[in-house]
């Protein structure tokens, strides 16, 4: 069977503005979980969400009680996977309760030396008003971007190195598992004196989810998100869909602003490696996204 990888935005799973609730990421989950189950009969299936707005939650949460010191983002990230990975799981059983699936704790190993470090650019946690974002750096010393016409917290968001633990996934999906892994971009750490120690970071997902598809030998790569597609000139009167394009038509726009671009540099790093193509598309149109019938397909020219 080919494989196919699956990448999902951690706002793909909680549309902008909505509340932060279990219930609301449940129903967006839903939106999938019929597609996935069908895929499972025809693909390899392997998908890697997005943690943004969740982490941003923990982190806050974290925060809130004193009694005891806060924990690094690595160990946030963590917490991330398993509960993403278990809603993710709960609803793409309730449609195929014989379907085997299972969420993989993913370590992702990054250069301690990444500028990524220095320049933080990674969107987390919900969206905030100026006077809101003003208090909070006042308070935790957190950067912020703005994000449209808000502002989100940015953390590093360094490249992914090595997917530790790819063995395992392998090894699920020769027995016929729906895998989860990679989840937030996996959990950051860095490799000290042959030591894996945590770092603190959020790794972006889409160039996490590349790098499992091409050590996969995956034949498909999709990355769904809120956007229906890339667009030229965003965010004006000109904008317009791009429903085609290669990789050296989309360069000028993979650059690491922590919203498109680092989708735009995973297909495009992903078509130039294995010579397969790759789609970007919203959620809610999955499967035509998959069949190139919406969202942008990426191919090597």
């Amino acid at each position: 069977m080919k494989t196919i990888v699956i990448a999902l935005g951690g706002n793909a799973l909680l549309q902008r503005g909505e509340v932060l609730s279990a219930e609301n990421q449940y129903k967006n989950i839903e939106l999938m979980s019929e597609t996935i189950n069908k895929l499972a009969q025809e693909y390899r299936v392997v998908l890697v969400h997005g943690n943004g707005p969740q982490v941003g939650l923990l982190a806050l949460q974290n925060l809130a009680y004193q009694a005891v010191p806060a924990y690094p983002l690595d160990i946030l990230v963590a917490e991330s996977q398993g509960m993403i990975g278990y809603m993710m799981m709960q609803k793409i059983n309730q449609n195929n309760p014989t379907q085997a699936i299972t969420t993989v704790m993913t370590r992702v190993s990054v250069d301690i030396n990444d500028e990524a470090f220095r320049e933080p650019s990674k969107f987390i946690g919900p969206i905030y008003e100026e006077a809101e974002k003003e208090e909070l750096i006042n308070k935790y010393q957190w950067t912020f971007k703005k994000d449209g016409q808000y502002y989100r917290r940015v953390v590093p968001s360094p490249a992914p190195q090595k997917i530790i633990d790819i063995e395992a996934v392998k090894l699920l999906l020769d027995k016929g598992h729906i895998v989860i892994c990679g989840g937030g971009g996996g959990i950051p750490v860095n490799n000290i004196n042959n030591e894996f120690i945590g770092s603190e970071a959020v790794i972006d997902k889409d160039l996490t989810a590349a790098l499992i598809s091409r050590e996969l030998n995956a034949e498909h790569f999709v990355i769904l998100t809120e956007a229906d597609a890339i667009y030229k000139n965003w965010g004006t009167p000109e904008q317009a869909a791009i429903r085609e394009a290669t990789p050296e038509e989309l360069a000028p726009m993979a650059v690491a602003d922590g919203a498109m671009g680092p989708k735009i540099m995973a297909v495009s790093d992903f078509v130039n490696a294995t010579g397969q193509q790759a789609h970007i598309g919203a959620l809610q149109n999955i499967q035509q996204v998959i069949e190139g019938q919406s969202g942008t397909l990426i191919y090597k020219s």
